[in-house]
């Protein structure tokens, strides 16, 4: 902590939680979009612009590890970002998987910068992919043009902007990627076994929505787990994997990490909150892929993230408007819903005030292990002298319903309608300038490019 000086742009005054501990009644002092000061013992702050956010968290903000801004076109950065500003995500991690075609080349990963220069509302640092033929020249030109990680699936999605990269190809990519340093994340779920399985299902006409969960067995995931694991552990790349449903994927990450193999593994929200009896009452609303587990899962889920088990939670954002849910065979609707807006805010509710995590759980799983993981936590993910000014005002004293018609994101719809929501963000704070203030204030071009360093 540092001394108190008089040269602030601004000081919010609060409850900070700094990585190892809560600070009641601190000061954070900004200069140049910085934080300059945490100050733990302060008089009057004479001359310079004071936020008082008394008996309110001080929050780093929240990094949403898994965002697609254009997998719907309805959407975009600027969209998404404002449903990030209301949600306190400061940065966004963006997915490259575009509705008008994956984003595998320098060429293309560069116009997406500026891109979201010119439309972002909050930080956003991009994933790149890589292109089943003839793709591994430009994965280190993609290092250096600043990609915090690689995204590849084992699941063919979709052949043109979602395509299957199979064994052979990634234990390649894989050997290139580690290379330059920056992780590769996978979706895992074995091909193979999820259209065996849904062809049987779709053979039998079943008109439960469940069947979607059944379909795609958790035996698909964990064997694809396996698989990536294995080509990291004789690549030596960092390896990540994506939207991991159940505990016995994070025990196996444990077993190989504990053998040196270099992996982490997110959940996210929606498997920490829905169950696959859910989707009776959500319909193609809460079909996602991979699909929600069991009551018992979820419940397991939350004492893995209190023991550390679980690096990150994001929300795996994928805002399709509601004609992509509404078709009366599951097997049609579009895979995944809206979340960003969502994440701290549920993870909050349901996490701290539940009693389920501590709020120190909180800002690890949603800020400092995202940010390292991809590269970022040299400017992001923590309260600490010297970041960036990323920060989140919340009320743990509020409480609200939520109303999905009062969301940001152009889905329009949250399968959490109706939830009662205990603490409510009042203020997101980008590199010290305010994008929401109970509601978004922020601007197309606020948001900057955030350059991986690995």
């Amino acid at each position: 902590m540092s001394q108190q000086r008089m040269d602030y742009d601004m000081v919010i005054k609060g409850n900070a939680v700094l990585p190892d501990k809560v600070v009641y009644n601190a000061a954070i002092a900004i200069k140049d979009g910085k934080i300059a000061d945490i100050l733990e013992t302060h008089g009057e702050l004479a001359g310079v612009k004071v936020v008082d956010a008394a008996n309110c968290l001080i929050l780093p903000g929240a990094i949403d590890a898994h965002v697609h801004c254009f997998s719907s076109l309805d959407e975009g950065f600027t969209t998404a970002g404002r449903a990030a500003a209301a949600g306190g995500v400061t940065t966004i991690i963006e997915m490259p998987y575009d509705a008008t075609g994956m984003v595998a080349s320098e060429e293309l990963f560069v116009q997406k910068i500026e891109r979201l220069e010119r439309e972002s509302i909050v930080d956003t640092a991009l994933l790149a992919t890589i292109y089943k033929e003839n793709g591994l020249d430009e994965i280190p030109k993609l290092a250096r043009a600043g990609a915090c990680g690689f995204k590849v699936s084992m699941f063919n999605t979709d052949s043109f902007r979602f395509p299957r990269i199979d064994e052979g190809q990634l234990l390649e990519a894989f050997a290139v990627i580690a290379e330059t340093g920056c992780p590769v994340g996978v979706h895992c779920e074995n091909d193979e076994i999820v259209r065996a399985s849904i062809r049987k299902f779709e053979r039998q006409g079943t008109q439960d929505p469940r069947a979607h969960c059944w379909s795609r067995p958790k035996v698909a995931e964990s064997t694809a787990a396996l698989t990536v694991m294995e080509l990291a552990h004789y690549t030596g790349v960092k390896l990540h994997l994506y939207h991991s449903t159940f505990p016995r994927v994070f025990e196996l990450v444990s077993c190989y990490r504990a053998r040196g193999t270099r992996v982490t593994a997110e959940t996210c929200t929606h498997y920490l909150t829905l169950s696959e009896d859910d989707m009776l009452r959500l319909q193609a609303k809460a079909k996602i892929n991979p699909p929600l587990r069991s009551k018992q899962d979820v419940e397991a889920l939350w004492q893995l993230l209190a023991t550390g088990a679980i690096d990150m939670v994001t929300s795996d954002h994928a805002p399709w408007t509601a004609d992509k849910k509404a078709h009366a065979d599951i097997f049609q609707n579009a895979s995944g819903a809206p979340g960003v807006e969502n994440l701290l805010p549920m993870m909050y509710s349901e996490g701290v005030a539940a009693g389920r995590i501590t709020v120190l759980d909180l800002v690890r799983v949603l800020s400092e292990n995202p940010a390292a993981t991809f590269g970022l936590d040299y400017c992001k993910g923590k309260i600490a002298t010297g970041m960036d000014a990323d920060l989140v005002i919340l009320d743990p004293n509020e409480a609200y319903r939520l109303d999905e018609t009062a969301l940001q994101s152009s889905a329009g719809w949250s399968p959490y309608n109706g939830w009662e929501m205990r603490g409510k963000i009042t203020q997101t704070y980008v590199r010290g300038k305010l994008v929401y203030a109970g509601e978004v204030v922020g601007e197309a071009g606020d948001g900057r490019f955030v350059r991986a360093k690995h």
